[in-house]
C-alpha cells in the first residue's frame, strides 16, 4: 500500500499594516513598513501583505510602490476594495496578488467576507482585469458552499476564508460556537479544492488557532498581520514571525499524527 501523499507546504503571509498604523499615530518615518517586511521575510515569512485603504488609515501608495521594490521575488498581496482607484493602483504596482476584500471607512478593522454572491457582476471585471495583468485574483469570503461557488464563478484563482468569527468564539471560549464556525471552515476547506480553488485563511489568528487551522490540509496559506504586530512589541517581529512558523509547523504535522 502507497503511502498518502503528504499536504501541501503551508506559507505564511505577513500583514504589515499595523506597522504603518504606529508609524501614522505621529506622522514622520518610523517605524518603516518596509522594514518590517524585510525583517518578517529574514524570519521566515513566505509573502507580504498590505491593504490600502480607501481613507489610507495606515499603508499608503508610497508603501505599496516601496515594498512591491524592496521585498524583489517575495510575493506581494495587495489588500484592495473593489473601487476603479484601487484597480488602477493595482495595476500600476502589478503585485503578485490583489485579494478583493470588503471595506467600509466606519469598520475599525474589516469585519466580514465579500459578499461574493450579491456583488458577482461587479466583481467580474475586476477578476478579469488583474488577470489580464498577470496578477493572481483573492476574494476573502466567508466559509460557505455559496460564496466559494461564486468566487469560482467570477473568476478567482484563490480564496481567503474569513476566520474571525471561530477565532472571537475560541477568545470568549464559547466551545458550542467555535466548534460550529471551525467545522464551516474545514468544510469549506475541503469544498473549495473540489472546485480547484487555492485555498487560504486569516482574520484573528494567533499562535494557538494558527496552530489548530494549520491541520487542515487543503488551506495552503495563512495570512496574519494584528497579533504579530502586537506580539512583536514584547519580543520581537523576528521572534514573533519564528513562533508562528513553529507553531504553524505543529499544527501540519498533526495531519499525519507526528507530534514531535
Amino acid at each position: 500500500m502507497s503511502s498518502p501523499l503528504p499536504p501541501p507546504q503551508l506559507r505564511l503571509g505577513v500583514n504589515i499594516d499595523h506597522v504603518a498604523t504606529v508609524r501614522n499615530a505621529r506622522g514622520g518615518v518610523h517605524p518603516d513598513p518596509v522594514k518590517a517586511a524585510m525583517t518578517a521575510i529574514a524570519a521566515g515569512a513566505d509573502g507580504i501583505t498590505a491593504h490600502l485603504r480607501e481613507d489610507r488609515r495606515h499603508i499608503r501608495d508610497a508603501d505599496m510602490a516601496n515594498l512591491k521594490a524592496a521585498i524583489g521575488a517575495t510575493p506581494l498581496n495587495f489588500e484592495m476594495a473593489a473601487t476603479k482607484q484601487m484597480l488602477d493602483i493595482a495595476l500600476s504596482v502589478k503585485p503578485h496578488a490583489a485579494c478583493l476584500v470588503p471595506e467600509r471607512r466606519t469598520e475599525r478593522t474589516t469585519e466580514g467576507g465579500l459578499d461574493v454572491v450579491g456583488q458577482h457582476d461587479h466583481l467580474v471585471p475586476f477578476a478579469s482585469e488583474l488577470k489580464r495583468a498577470g496578477v493572481r485574483v483573492s476574494l476573502f469570503i466567508e466559509p460557505s458552499r455559496e460564496a466559494l461557488e461564486a468566487a469560482r464563478s467570477i473568476g478567482a484563482a484563490i480564496v481567503e476564508l474569513h476566520t474571525g468569527a471561530w477565532c472571537e468564539a475560541m477568545m470568549a471560549r464559547d466551545e458550542t460556537s467555535a466548534a460550529r464556525e471551525f467545522e464551516r471552515i474545514r468544510t469549506s476547506a475541503e469544498y473549495a479544492a473540489g472546485l480547484g480553488l487555492e485555498c487560504h485563511a486569516g482574520h484573528g489568528l494567533d499562535y494557538h488557532t494558527a496552530r489548530q487551522v494549520a491541520a487542515l490540509p487543503q488551506i495552503v496559506e495563512l495570512n496574519i498581520g494584528h497579533f504579530l504586530i502586537g506580539d512583536a512589541i514584547f519580543v520581537g517581529l523576528f521572534q514573533a514571525v519564528k513562533t508562528m512558523r513553529t507553531a504553524m509547523s505543529e499544527g501540519r504535522r498533526a495531519i499525519a499524527g507526528d507530534t514531535k
